[in-house]
């Protein structure tokens, strides 16, 4: 590895992000039940932490099930819901999700918190969360997390906060949402499958308009 110039990716210490030992409302799992067939039907919600050379911090992020395109995120050193709520609300401004949209997130306080879940109630959205001690069913985001991980967090020193953040939004927004390809969207990246699905929308409704 020394004589092709190879560097080891390697994993970094786990903190844990998910306090479920809490008295706010859990709310039933939906997300099973749901047969997608397109976006704004399902979101995914997930927290992961990142280390800065002094300190840990935490990253929230909003996914759309159907498309994997990360939607809205939030980096800071609180891991409660001074950190998920701007997540939250940068995929609410950027969608306007219709009301039978389901958020789904594990049972953490962060998302059982009485700010979060009424704010997604004044959205018209339904709740959804995870069965105890089933990471598994958050598979959307958890494999986001990871591709974050692998491809952008372990291959770099973050000196401060600041730098931590304006890297990392550069990763989701140019590297994750506009070429990460997934095997799920038929090897497209989600912005990209996301504009393939508006363009047959235009043209199922223009035959529509011929048709009548």
């Amino acid at each position: 590895m020394r004589e092709d110039n190879l560097l080891c990716v390697r994993k970094r210490k786990f903190l844990v992000t998910t306090d479920s030992n809490h008295s706010r409302k859990v709310y039933p799992n939906l997300a099973g039940q749901l047969m997608l067939t397109g976006i704004n039907q399902l979101w995914v919600a997930d927290i992961t932490c990142i280390r800065l050379e002094t300190e840990f911090v935490y990253l929230a992020v909003v996914i759309d099930a159907f498309s994997r395109r990360a939607i809205g995120w939030a980096l800071d050193r609180t891991v409660e819901d001074d950190l998920t709520l701007p997540a939250l609300r940068m995929a609410l401004q950027g969608r306007r999700p219709p009301a039978s949209m389901v958020h789904h997130s594990d049972r953490g306080s962060q998302y059982a918190s009485g700010d979060y879940t009424d704010l997604l109630k004044a959205h018209g959205s339904q709740i959804s969360m995870s069965h105890n001690a089933s990471p598994w069913e958050n598979a959307a985001c958890e494999s986001c997390m990871k591709t974050l991980k692998y491809e952008e967090v372990y291959r770099q020193e973050y000196r401060d906060l600041a730098e931590a953040r304006a890297s990392i939004e550069w990763f989701i927004e140019k590297v994750y949402n506009q070429k990460r390809l997934h095997s799920a969207l038929g090897y497209l990246p989600p912005a990209e499958f996301e504009a393939g699905l508006t363009a047959d929308s235009n043209k199922d409704a223009a035959s529509r308009r011929l048709s009548v």
